[in-house]
């Protein structure tokens, strides 16, 4: 025969199991949540990264295009008209043969040109979006993971 204490004391025992389900279910509901939340907020985080980066890779291409317009205008039309008057003046003033002076302004010309396809090549990369792709690359997401790891390593940034 049970005692009275000993009745009061199965009966807090088969009640506590399912108070212990009920916090659990609450701490898995609020844990929910804040995943919820941070998933929401690193999604608006990329957003902002994404909006900069193309903001970047516009600008970055204005540039690019307009150096590669310095190159392609002075490469031509500059060129042609330094090799002319210059060749003339080498020729007259510094006594230089003709070739010789052709040869010196088409290398500088030749230098003009490379150092604005340079420029260009340079403005160019920011239009690739490497922070855009390291982070859809974090998160699982993306193109061939060679590439992310070769880009990522090729772009100097951390």
């Amino acid at each position: 025969m049970q005692e009275p204490g000993q009745a009061a004391d199965s009966a807090r025992e088969k009640t506590e199991p399912a108070l212990d389900i009920l916090e659990a279910f609450r701490r898995v509901g609020e844990g929910s949540k804040a995943s919820l939340a941070s998933t929401f907020a690193s999604a608006r985080a990329l957003r902002a990264l994404v909006v900069a980066d193309i903001a970047l890779a516009r600008s970055a291409l204005g540039r690019s295009v307009a150096f590669t317009a310095v190159a392609v205008v002075f490469g031509a039309v500059g060129g042609l008209l330094l090799m002319a008057a210059l060749v003339a003046a080498l020729v007259t003033y510094f006594k230089l043969s003709w070739w010789l002076s052709l040869l010196l302004v088409g290398l500088f010309c030749l230098a003009a040109t490379a150092f604005s396809a340079w420029r260009a090549l340079t403005y160019f990369e920011h239009t690739q979006m490497h922070a855009t792709r390291r982070q859809l690359a974090k998160i699982g997401l993306g193109a061939d993971e060679g590439k992310n790891t070769q880009s990522t390593a090729n772009d100097g940034h951390s």
